[in-house]
């Protein structure tokens, strides 16, 4: 890599120290739930805003993307035979191959392509770990349709109708904008029906004041009812009389 800078070394030099706590504040580690792909999203961004004058800004990211990375990240771009590394898009293809190995690759697709809405996981938490292993595998290649229809068939019986239901029909017939529009809104919902529920059993409010379905209502009530019989005062308990137990006479 020395040998893209020999016209501006003293220039990058300068350079790099003026932004070098900028990008050393979020360092790469390869720590389990780390990224590359994010890390390198990130550097990028960072990077975009460093501008100067005759010196190109994949220069720049190359002179300054070894700050970025401490630990095992670092070790192995030490390990790089020399000019092995020409271009910055050679170093992110190096990186992500290295730090994200196509076998982790086949394990997150195979989690997508596989998911299902666990029994005892709500509609916007099942909405969320589906995301979370999207963005955790961001070259998944799966199309948006693909990852409605999968998302769509992940799901319990009643939480497909009920996507149904706010479509009047199928869901998978709409546009992957619209679906996603429809399966965004149902999340949103689930999250403040419940964000409502906590606050109405801590409140103690009365249940003709809500206005959910009668069954969350009764649900509700039932807990209210449940948490008040434990707060009262325990029922007093009756003396044990002494009985004999040949004869049942009041005596021991």
């Amino acid at each position: 890599m020395q040998s893209l800078f020999p016209l501006f070394s003293r220039r990058i030099f300068e350079l790099k120290h003026g932004f070098l706590n900028l990008v050393t504040s979020k360092q790469f580690y390869v720590f389990e739930k780390e990224d590359p792909h994010a890390h390198i999203r990130w550097f990028n961004k960072i990077t975009s805003t460093i501008k100067y004058r005759d010196v190109p800004n994949s220069s720049i990211k190359l002179m300054l993307f070894p700050f970025s990375i401490e630990g095992a990240a670092r070790i192995w771009l030490k390990k790089e035979p020399p000019r092995s590394i020409l271009t910055w898009e050679d170093h992110v293809s190096k990186f992500i191959n290295q730090l994200f190995p196509p076998s982790k690759t086949t394990n997150l697709r195979n989690e997508i392509m596989n998911f299902q809405q666990r029994f005892d996981e709500s509609f916007c938490e099942a909405w969320d770990r589906f995301k979370h292993l999207l963005r955790a595998c961001p070259h998944h290649g799966f199309m948006e349709l693909h990852q409605l229809d999968t998302f769509y068939n992940a799901l319990t019986p009643t939480d497909q109708y009920s996507l149904n239901v706010a479509v009047g029909g199928n869901l998978l017939t709409k546009t992957p904008r619209d679906a996603l529009t429809i399966i965004k809104n149902k999340s949103k919902v689930h999250n403040s029906r419940n964000k409502s529920i906590v606050s109405k059993v801590n409140t103690n409010a009365p249940s003709s004041s809500t206005p959910h379905s009668p069954e969350i209502a009764a649900l509700v009530d039932a807990v209210k009812a449940m948490l008040a019989q434990k707060s009262s005062s325990p029922a007093s308990v009756k003396a044990v009389e002494e009985i004999c137990v040949t004869c049942g006479g009041p005596h021991p």
